[in-house]
């Protein structure tokens, strides 16, 4: 979605149809998108309890060519799983959010044109994160980009639909949710399927399936850690034999993706999630376990790619993406056209929860989450109470409730307390439009070893990234 929202231009939406007696709005803000509109859309669609309730769906974006493109979507599904609701699209936000009972966000711009400044000018600089997405001074940079956006959508929630719910996808999760909840006054919840990652890490090395175990994670965005591995039919921990299959294995095996995770497991005695690549981001020696530059590699003698639009390929991870790959570059980097992406035989639920929180809510149906993000209040007892943490929740007509956990090791806490201290400094920096207070944010920051280093690498970003940021004093 374009970042760009408060240049609303409104369009005209086809009169509702198909209201019904107790219909509810949701609006879905980027939607747009070609992989998060239609998985929304989808899932939507297959709560027969949301459907028979009466949904109007706003599909809004301030980028609108790939709205008429969703809405066929929607169209063909309904379709397919004899299913009616209301939908309609629009560019303009208020038009979106006016009565709306949930919104739904994911917000980027040219995601990759600005992650590959994330990414390669703090290395630039000495700065080993491995990632640049939510940690590290990248991460704080992605935060800054998207708050502008997210923090105009709440505070237009709060003139136009106080009593809605913000359901985000949008990264960094856990810092653009802690700026909701610390300058506005409506209710969200920050969703991110990353703890399932860790699930299936741990079952496969168990030999076990997910299903059979019991799992509670708790920490922040990306970087929680697994207080609970139980066998679900026995009741037996299962951590005693986790940790003995993790001593036999090969330490090559998964490198990439595990080894920090393992290395984690045997010092600080918990399983973490969801990946080196995530929470290595939020640890100083993280990049010796990290092929790092592949992520964004290119060659410097032809350019910057911010500079030339010649954006690299990007590598999630070297275990999805081989190095052996084709000599032969791809002929169209387009992504597939909706219909071929989804078609009818492959009509499943995207596993995210934002439709079964939707449910609990309007029909007091009690639901077990895995992992929220809202302020911690205490459910992590030796975090910070006002800061926003991943939990396991239970939700119903009453909204979300952590679930209480156990205090974490302390070292696993006192790096997540410096994660607490920079977003609190990032927010102040952004409401205040303080340089001072983004340099201390940038100077906490685990990967950062130099002063001047800090001052030119922030320097350089506000400067690259002008039109997406806030005008710092």
């Amino acid at each position: 979605m374009s970042m760009n929202i408060k240049k609303e231009t409104r369009a005209k939406t086809r009169p509702s149809s198909n209201k019904k007696a107790g219909g509810f709005r949701i609006a879905l803000i980027g939607a747009g998108s070609r992989s998060f509109g239609p998985a929304v859309i989808r899932d939507i669609l297959l709560s027969p309890a949301l459907c028979e309730r009466g949904v109007e769906l706003v599909l809004m974006d301030t980028l609108p060519d790939h709205l008429p493109e969703n809405e066929r979507y929607a169209s063909r599904l309904m379709e397919q799983l004899g299913r009616r609701i209301t939908v309609t699209k629009t560019t303009d936000l208020k038009t979106a959010l006016k009565n709306a009972r949930f919104v739904i966000t994911a917000l980027e711009v040219d995601r990759y044109l600005y992650w590959s400044q994330d990414f390669h000018v703090p290395r630039k600089y000495g700065f080993k994160q491995v990632y640049g997405e939510n940690g590290g001074p990248g991460g704080i940079f992605h935060a800054l980009r998207n708050m502008g956006p997210i923090m105009h959508i709440a505070k237009t929630m709060e003139r136009l639909c106080p009593e809605a719910m913000l359901l985000n996808f949008s990264n960094p999760e856990h810092k653009l949710c802690e700026a909701i909840f610390r300058l506005s006054g409506i209710r969200a919840v920050g969703l991110c399927h990353g703890v399932y990652g860790g699930q299936r890490q741990v079952a496969e090395i168990l030999g076990m399936a997910p299903p059979e175990i019991l799992f509670r994670a708790c920490g922040i965005n990306h970087f929680t850690f697994f207080q609970t591995i139980k066998c679900i039919a026995t009741g037996e921990d299962l951590y005693p034999k986790l940790r003995a299959a993790e001593r036999r294995a090969r330490w090559t095996t998964k490198w990439h993706d595990l080894a920090l995770g393992r290395v984690m497991l045997r010092v600080f005695g918990l399983w973490p999630s969801p990946g080196t690549n995530h929470y290595g981001e939020y640890v100083r020696w993280a990049s010796e376990f990290m092929a790092s530059e592949l992520h964004f590699y290119y060659d410097a003698l032809e350019g910057e790619p911010w500079v030339t639009r010649n954006i690299p390929d990007f590598v999630y991870t070297i275990e999805t993406a081989p190095t052996h790959c084709s000599w032969q570059q791809k002929p169209d980097k387009n992504p597939p056209v909706i219909h071929q992406e989804h078609a009818a035989e492959t009509i499943s639920p995207s596993g995210e929860l934002a439709i079964p929180i939707m449910e609990a809510m309007l029909l007091n149906r009690s639901r077990e989450l895995e992992a929220v993000n809202i302020p911690n209040r205490g459910a992590i007892p030796n975090l910070p109470a006002d800061m926003v943490v991943e939990v396991p929740a239970r939700c119903d007509a009453k909204g979300l409730q952590a679930v209480p956990m156990a205090p974490l090791p302390e070292p696993i806490a006192a790096l997540m307390r410096t994660q607490a201290s920079i977003n609190q400094l990032l927010i102040e920096a952004f409401a205040e439009k303080s340089k001072m207070k983004l340099l201390q944010a940038i100077l906490l920051d685990p990967t950062v070893d130099s002063y001047k280093h800090a001052v030119l690498m922030m320097n350089e970003m506000l400067k690259l990234q002008k039109d997406l940021l806030p005008t710092f004093n």
